[in-house]
């Protein structure tokens, strides 16, 4: 049982994940700024019940002061009306960037975008700068489309017991390739 959050308000310079995970008895949480070195704390508790109870609790306060769901890699096993969002979200930020407008629209739509692809932005987000020119927001568009391109693994027919195996690769665009590619002028 696992689960990724991310809250980002670019006017309040916000931009951060909290990460859980349950393995047997063990609730490892990591949070801090997307793109950055994550703190870590492990609870060891009795058994793995309490653990998970301890995990939804958690889940639910994060929840409760905004947090969203969300992936630390965007891959083409995402959903692909999450990819689409993604895009449709760029055809609104773009025209924004052309004519350098800045309005509630645009903050708005950076918001949701920056939840559907987690992007390391930096110590300090500046919201009139995330986008230098139209050729990275359509950049961006370029390797999302790929994803939709992709296609989705085949899962083989194996025998009972057996876990299924992928038969094809998919694209994955990682934080780390973001930070290089997807972010290339920051």
């Amino acid at each position: 049982m696992e689960i990724y959050l991310v809250f980002v308000d670019a006017i309040q310079n916000s931009n951060k994940f909290w990460a859980a995970i349950v393995e047997d008895s063990n609730l490892t949480v990591q949070w801090g700024r997307v793109g950055y070195q994550a703190q870590t704390k492990v609870h060891t508790l009795a058994n793995h019940q309490k653990a998970v109870s301890k995990f939804n609790n958690l889940v639910a306060e994060k929840k409760s002061k905004g947090y969203s769901e969300s992936q630390p890699e965007i891959d083409a096993n995402r959903s692909v009306a999450d990819i689409r969002r993604a895009i449709q979200l760029l055809n609104i930020i773009r025209p924004c960037i052309a004519n350098r407008i800045f309005h509630d629209g645009y903050i708005n739509a950076l918001n949701e975008y920056l939840k559907i692809v987690p992007t390391p932005l930096g110590m300090q987000i500046d919201y009139h700068r995330v986008y230098r020119t139209v050729a990275d927001i359509d950049y961006q568009q370029e390797l999302l489309n790929s994803l939709l391109t992709t296609p989705a693994p085949q899962v083989a027919a194996v025998a009972v017991g057996h876990a299924p195996e992928a038969t094809t690769e998919t694209a994955v665009v990682s934080l780390k390739t973001i930070s290089k590619n997807f972010w290339r002028h920051l």
